[in-house]
């Protein structure tokens, strides 16, 4: 089954999100260091955006960057991630976008870990967990096999 991912209505989103996600997701916005939902999180699952369901990281390449932010070395999906010049705060950075959603979703920066020496730095108000035993229920279940226990 092919999923088609998509922007909601701003009236829609106005709706669904809290306005911290909306804050960050539509507004470009920055959640606080240690006070989100997933900077220290460690359940198995993927993250989609909060705005369109598309997938965007595994637990698998999620690690703890010391930042107080969700960071990854590289997306579950790359066609789902948009990356552009961000010139605000004085700097040059690569913002990280959701294609399908256009949401904000944080930033990359070259500083992190092998295998890619890459850091995604998300907010954890752009994303939503999918745990891995719900992910057949919630319409993942391509993503399922990643995280299979081996048996034997």
């Amino acid at each position: 089954m092919t999923r088609t991912y998509q922007k909601p209505s701003d009236e829609e989103l106005r709706r669904r999100l809290t306005p911290e996600q909306y804050r960050v997701t539509q507004q470009d916005g920055t959640e606080p260091p240690f006070r989100n939902a997933y900077w220290d999180h460690h359940a198995e699952g993927i993250y989609v955006d909060v705005v369109s369901g598309e997938p965007l990281f595994s637990s698998h390449d999620k690690f703890d960057s010391g930042t107080g932010w969700p960071s990854f070395t590289r997306p579950l999906v790359p066609e789902n991630i948009v990356e552009r010049v961000d010139r605000k705060l004085w700097m040059v950075r690569t913002e990280v976008r959701s294609k399908h959603g256009d949401s904000h979703l944080g930033h990359v920066f070259q500083d992190g870990p092998p295998p890619t020496g890459l850091r995604y730095c998300m907010n954890s108000a752009a994303l939503r967990f999918i745990p891995a035993e719900d992910l057949e229920a919630e319409g993942y279940g391509e993503y399922a096999a990643l995280f299979a226990k081996a048996s034997g």
